[in-house]
């Protein structure tokens, strides 16, 4: 198999789990992006060449990386003035001699509130906050980078992440997990493994389009607490209505989208089968791992 260098915008726990899944197939080097020192000798540590890049001016040492790299993934999050790595670095990608292939994680909260309907990645987009317009907006730029650089573009719209150590199990530890109910309100979730090896299937087959990363089973938020407290032997916390929950604007955002998103295209795709399909078998493997 063909060595490939991976550039990375944002080494986040999606990210990492991308790493861990290419370092399985072939040969790999790595090379990734932080704000922080702390993070940037953490990185170095696990066999990834470290670049500060804070995203509000370019980085010293980002071009000559992407100079050497095949694949690049995209994992930082843009803002109202656009994405940080188009801002400082579109020419660099652009002239990249080696690149293959772009692979940029947005969200599926672009689509907005579909009242519950199942949808796949030909519904209309109409996100409902400025965060998921300012993704939609990086999408485009994107687009409009890799096509001028004629390289296969994948853009990846994840579902809610969860994972070790970003569990339900965790926030009912740490006493932040609420079960808040609104009536017939679901959400899709994504583990991050299936999030990784996914990712790493779609560099190597340099995958291009649009695709929702989601788990087969929406499903009601207090649903998913309650499961896992069951799994700890723990109390649930009570069910509170969402008109009662004291919720940040923000966390209000969330619950204006209300729909079930298919993850066909992808599993057809890359004849992917999800390892965690539903956060029942997620949850298992966390619970399994922290009493292993």
């Amino acid at each position: 198999m063909d060595q490939l260098n991976l550039f990375i915008f944002g080494a986040g726990y999606s990210a990492r789990a991308t790493v861990d899944a290419l370092r399985a197939g072939g040969e790999l080097e790595i090379s990734a992006t932080t704000r922080d020192l702390q993070k940037a000798q953490d990185l170095s540590g696990s066999g990834i060449t470290p670049h500060l890049f804070e995203g509000t001016e370019p980085s010293e040492t980002v071009g000559a990386a992407l100079a050497r790299a095949t694949h690049l993934l995209v994992s930082i999050a843009p803002g109202a003035n656009g994405d940080p790595a188009l801002l400082h670095h579109a020419r660099d990608i652009v002239a990249a001699p080696h690149l293959r292939w772009i692979g940029y994680y947005s969200t599926i909260g672009v689509y907005g509130d579909a009242q519950g309907a199942w949808i796949d990645e030909s519904a209309p987009t109409e996100p409902l906050s400025a965060r998921n317009r300012y993704r939609l907006d990086a999408e485009t730029a994107w687009r409009d980078v890799a096509a001028q650089k004629g390289v296969p573009l994948a853009i990846l719209r994840l579902a809610g992440i969860y994972g070790p150590d970003r569990s339900a199990f965790d926030k009912l530890r740490n006493g932040t997990a609420r079960r808040i109910v609104k009536p017939d309100q679901v959400f899709n979730r994504i583990h991050v493994h299936d999030i990784g090896a996914i990712t790493a299937a779609a560099a190597r087959a340099r995958l291009s389009g649009i695709f929702n990363l989601a788990d087969d089973e929406p499903a009601p938020p207090q649903d998913v607490i309650a499961h896992a407290a069951e799994l700890m032997g723990a109390e649930p916390p009570p069910a509170i209505a969402f008109e009662d929950a004291d919720l940040s604007p923000m966390a209000k955002t969330f619950y204006t989208g209300n729909r079930r998103v298919s993850n066909a295209k992808i599993k057809s795709a890359l004849g992917y089968t999800f390892r965690y399909p539903t956060y029942r078998e997620g949850h298992a493997a966390i619970r399994a791992s922290e009493n292993s």
